[in-house]
């Protein structure tokens, strides 16, 4: 009975709705593949800003645009309704077992057929009411102590004495007669059975109550350890998408590289068939030279006449001098063999990485330059570690008889810049394109590239280079920046019928129907494209945005006269328009139809710094402080326009108040 019993509770379990936590009531299923109850999941779907923004699956938070159509799961239903109808006929039988059994009715010690009345603890004895009249007539009975009728008798004498035990000793806690007392029990506590009785029944309601509170405490908590599984799935779906979306992106890289590498062989070998199509070319003109040289020969010897056969003259062609060779071709130059002994080293890298724990990895690549320089000591096995000397002898190879330097010649830097650290071959956190590192830039011998910004926002900027007001190490607070920020709202003239305003113009999202919107010469019929309603010609400006996701979605600034209708009206695919663009995974910077690949922050909130007047507009991963992840400078000649770009289905782009 209680293996059914358990079974029966674990089929509960399984058929219980991920809302209520019951037994399903009229399942449902969505279209994700999740049942639910019929009035659990319409009490849910009835929050007017779920509504607005469309319906998700309180389960797998798959996300529905207009409210799916529900079918009623019949088999679930069956299953369910068998199960109810089980555990009623189990608590049924738990009721009948539980029923405390009847007490059997206390009969006469005298006659031993009438019920008895009364029980008197002096005689020990049982009465009904025809012989307990002595003790209610007879004044010799009047001091017996009558009681209810007892059936625990028996019990109540003492073995030893057989007298009532009428006494309870509470240090031995057991129950004594009156000659226990003197004999056994004259120093310990005593007192009388019913209020030791009173006693351990106010103890026993008091663990009762404790037990009831850690019952519902129990309960409680295993509701809220169902929600953190939720919690927990949408956790780890998240970070396995981080996870995918990174290894791909290495995939990619190496991929790259791999197709460089395979184009750098491909142009080598092309290189070497011109060379010999040349030469073959050139032998072949020669071969056909000297046969003609051949036949002038063989037509004067055939001459009879000696006169004409001594006057005759033969030139010989300038090939009879050249001494045929077939040339020596290869694809050994330099920059092969150095492709190929890059790969060997970053697969011998990737191989010793690997070999250790996944938390000593992440201190294994922030060693730098060393793991170029000695791969071989990333591995703390001293069984693998070579010596030096092994380290720095000749790398040679079957078919690269023409390198004979050492693997740490192949990252040794160019004569220019001998004395200069080397930069690790993989960034430091936030280290971009155009800014200085706090120490290392003190030893350069050599100027920077792109000069730093000034630290004050109040003091301008140089003209030249790309303009990045803050340095990685020396990073703005935000409020910083928060003292030029601006209110926006988006135009609803300008945005794609593709795209749904809401919140008060501050909110963008791709709509899977077109929205109403009227026809107008301001309007981007193209490019699911929205702009602002605020222009800027001066000064200097600071906006936030925030994204639903990275994928599928520009920000940048525009001029009003932007090509509304046309292939190129798309943000960045002109002069007029300048923007920030993730598609997929990647993200770039465009102008002019000119793409520039950044390192993708993946940022969630991204801030937008204009000075129109010095022609800089920086863009900003925000949290607690800004980190710039990439510049434009160009001379405006027109107010520039906020502009976004929103191409996924789902995807959102907010304006944020300018507030801390």
């Amino acid at each position: 009975m209680a293996d059914e019993m358990n079974s029966l509770l674990s089929l509960e379990e399984e058929l219980s709705c991920s809302i209520c936590l019951s037994v399903f009531d009229n399942p449902v299923t969505t279209p994700c593949g999740h049942n639910f109850c019929q009035d659990c999941l319409d009490r849910t779907w009835q929050d007017n800003d779920q509504v607005a923004l469309g319906f998700n699956c309180p389960q797998c938070r798959t996300h529905f645009y207009t409210k799916p159509e529900l079918k009623k799961n019949t088999v679930l239903s069956t299953v369910v309704k068998t199960l109810k109808l089980r555990l009623e006929d189990s608590n049924d039988v738990d009721v009948e077992v539980k029923k405390a059994p009847e007490v059997p009715e206390i009969m006469c010690d005298v006659c031993r057929e009438t019920k008895a009345y009364k029980t008197c603890l002096t005689c020990m004895a049982s009465y009904c009411e025809e012989h307990v009249r002595p003790h209610k007539e007879n004044p010799v009975f009047s001091t017996h102590q009558m009681t209810e009728p007892l059936s625990d008798l028996k019990e109540r004498i003492c073995l030893t004495h057989n007298k009532m035990m009428e006494f309870y000793c509470s240090t031995h806690s057991q129950c004594i007669c009156v000659v226990c007392l003197p004999e056994k029990h004259n120093s310990c506590s005593i007192c009388k059975p019913e209020e030791r009785r009173n006693i351990q029944e106010s103890e026993l309601k008091k663990i009762m109550y404790n037990l009831d509170g850690k019952i519902e405490k129990t309960h409680t908590v295993i509701n809220q350890m169902k929600e953190q599984q939720f919690v927990l799935k949408d956790s780890a779906s998240s970070r396995k998408r981080i996870l995918e979306s990174e290894f791909r992106q290495i995939r990619e890289l190496i991929d790259r590289s791999e197709q460089e590498a395979i184009k750098l062989v491909d142009r080598e070998q092309d290189s070497g068939n011109d060379k010999i199509q040349s030469l073959m070319k050139r032998f072949a003109l020669n071969v056909e030279q000297m046969k003609g040289t051949k036949s002038q020969i063989e037509s004067l010897l055939s001459k009879k006449e000696s006169f004409m056969f001594l006057q005759a003259k033969v030139n010989l062609p300038r090939a009879v001098d050249i001494n045929p060779y077939a040339p020596r071709v290869s694809v050994n130059s330099k920059q092969v063999l150095a492709s190929e002994d890059y790969i060997l080293a970053l697969k011998k890298l990737f191989e010793n990485i690997l070999k250790e724990p996944v938390e000593r990895r992440l201190q294994l690549l922030n060693t730098g330059d060393d793991m170029f320089r000695q791969p071989q000591l990333l591995n703390t096995d001293t069984r693998n570690i070579t010596s030096v000397d092994d380290r720095n002898k000749e790398v040679r190879h079957p078919t690269m008889p023409e390198f004979r330097g050492t693997r740490r010649d192949m990252f040794r830097q160019p004569p220019g810049q001998v004395g200069a650290r080397k930069k690790s071959p993989f960034p430091k956190p936030m280290e971009m394109k155009g800014e200085k590192t706090d120490k290392t830039q003190k030893k350069k011998t050599h100027p920077p590239r792109e000069p730093a910004a000034p630290k004050n926002f109040n003091e301008p900027p140089k003209a030249t280079g790309c303009y990045i007001p803050l340095e990685p190490g020396n990073i703005a607070q935000r409020k910083d920046l928060l003292k030029y920020g601006v209110e926006l709202t988006l135009d609803h003239t300008t945005a794609h019928k593709r795209i749904l305003l809401l919140d008060n113009l501050t909110k963008a999202m791709v709509s899977e129907e077109p929205s109403p919107y009227p026809d107008g010469p301001g309007r981007f019929a193209v490019c699911s494209q929205v702009l602002a309603t605020r222009g800027f010609s001066q000064g200097r400006h600071y906006w936030e945005v925030k994204m639903s996701s990275n994928n599928f979605c520009g920000l940048g600034l525009a001029y009003k006269s932007i090509d509304r209708k046309g292939p190129a009206s798309r943000l960045g695919r002109n002069n007029q328009s300048w923007c920030v663009e993730w598609f997929n995974v990647k993200l770039s910077s465009w102008h002019n139809s000119k793409e520039t690949v950044l390192e993708n922050p993946n940022p969630s909130r991204v801030g937008i710094l204009l000075d129109y007047d010095q022609g800089h507009v920086t863009f900003f991963t925000v949290a607690d402080r800004a980190y710039p992840f990439h510049s434009f400078t160009h001379g405006f000649s027109q107010p520039v326009y906020p502009a976004f770009w929103i191409f996924s289905s789902g995807s959102h782009v907010t304006l944020c108040k300018m507030t801390n």
